[in-house]
């Protein structure tokens, strides 16, 4: 089967190249799985039988300097074009790397070390698809398949069962039944992975158009309980009671929430999905019968900075995970002064919250609320309202250098003292107004 694509300069040029030198080449990866489900086309990934050092001469500004046979040559758009050696792997004694690495003699060598059947799909140079494991097939039937024997490839990389999870919540397949009981089975092997590479796939999962269904792919292969075991214990935590709004257990409503968040990022979502998780400790049940869960933001913000740790999330994204959830409890009520809403702001952070919002809706609706509140609607005026005053002293439309210019004095802390003054000013009322602050400095005496 010919493939109908359009290929940049440079890769015509790469296969051009090598044809010329009469070396074999081909298209390879999740480029070719893009193509055949007419996707957009953008990292582009290369196998021949040219070793490192034959391609280096084909190409001289190429770079080489790891041990899987990988030359990487720079590309119009700044993502390099990655073009490795046929190779074959032998034993993965830590289920991450392999023992030994050889450079192989045939394209089907190379092929058969690959992960999934519509990963093991190759194009040669005139667009031809070739398709030893049927991966065609299984792109038609949205299924994500092992090639060859499952087991053996999750214990060549254990991060591979992350990965079928991930694809499939990418592309809405389904994993077929073999390769979901292999990844069952040695669940317990993603032991064995680094953390940064958890983090890696977690974060792609959450950022893929079905998340929340990946995440219960992730509960129901084994895989959740080993990557979020904090999650387990949320699916058997109670939630409905006499005047109670919730129709789910906390776990399933927490699915249901991350499937109704809107925004895009992914450590938004990820903390959508946990933002409840501390409720399994904080659940009480009344004589009424009525569940209360007091404070259990906190406790879930607590756990939320252990996962931040274990993952080693970065501090940007920590702070913005650990944020999201500690103040999603949230009182939206029209009385609210704007003192109130401007501490609110504060606590989550003015670049946060937009996100704050999308996951408070996305927790109305996966608690099985009304898709629109009016209140909502109305705070979210009040927040844009309460915006167009300062938050902090430099906010302030007057400098230091008014304060000495108008009160003839030096740099020193009276200057301070007469910032702090006029901000509390603006706090009680007073606009911020260049005019109508130097007139109130003008009226302040120390």
């Amino acid at each position: 089967m010919k493939v109908n694509l359009t290929p940049p300069a440079g890769v015509l040029d790469i296969l051009k190249k090598f044809k010329k030198a009469k070396y074999e080449i081909y298209i390879v990866g999740g480029v070719v799985r893009d193509a055949l489900l007419n996707k957009p086309l953008y990292d582009w990934d290369f196998t021949t039988n040219a070793t490192p050092e034959e391609i280096l001469k084909l190409f001289p500004e190429g770079f080489y300097d790891n041990k899987f046979g990988t030359v990487g040559i720079k590309n119009e758009e700044g993502r390099p074009y990655e073009i490795t050696t046929f190779r074959t792997e032998e034993n993965y004694t830590d289920n991450r790397h392999p023992d030994k690495i050889s450079w192989g003699n045939t394209l089907e060598e190379d092929l058969k070390r690959r992960d999934f059947t519509i990963n093991a799909i190759a194009l040669n140079n005139k667009f031809e698809a070739i398709d030893p494991y049927n991966g065609q097939a299984d792109l038609k039937n949205k299924l994500i398949r092992c090639v060859g024997n499952p087991n053996d490839r999750f214990g060549e990389d254990a991060l591979r069962m992350m990965r079928a999870v991930r694809i499939a919540a990418q592309l809405g397949f389904t994993i077929e039944p073999t390769t979901l009981q292999a990844i069952q089975a040695n669940a317990s092997k993603i032991r064995h992975i680094s953390a940064e590479r958890i983090h890696d796939e977690l974060l792609k999962l959450m950022a893929s158009p079905y998340p929340a269904d990946g995440y219960l792919l992730l509960h129901n292969s084994g895989l959740g309980a080993e990557i979020l075991p904090e999650m387990e214990a949320t699916f058997v935590v109670e939630q409905k009671s006499p005047g109670r709004h919730h129709i789910f257990d906390v776990g399933t409503h927490s699915v249901e929430a991350l499937r109704h968040c809107q925004s895009p990022d992914p450590i938004t979502r990820l903390a959508t999905l946990i933002h409840d998780v501390g409720k399994s400790k904080t659940q009480r049940i009344l004589a009424t019968g009525t569940i209360t869960f007091y404070n259990h933001e906190m406790e879930s913000a607590k756990i939320a900075v252990k996962i931040a740790d274990r993952l080693r999330f970065s501090n940007a994204e920590k702070d913005k995970f650990v944020r999201l959830v500690r103040w999603h409890q949230f009182t939206v009520d029209e009385r609210q002064t704007d003192s109130a809403i401007r501490r609110f702001i504060k606590n989550v952070g003015l670049e946060n919250i937009d996100d704050m919002i999308a996951l408070r809706v996305g927790d109305r609706l996966g608690g099985g609320a009304r898709a629109t509140s009016w209140r909502l609607e109305e705070y979210k005026a009040r927040i844009l309202e309460v915006q167009k005053q300062p938050f902090s002293i430099p906010d302030l439309k007057i400098s230091g250098k008014d304060v000495m210019e108008l009160k003839n004095i030096t740099p020193g802390p009276m200057v301070g003292k007469y910032l702090q003054m006029i901000f509390e000013e603006v706090e009680k009322g007073l606009v911020n107004e260049r005019e109508v602050l130097l007139d109130k400095l003008t009226e302040l005496q120390l």
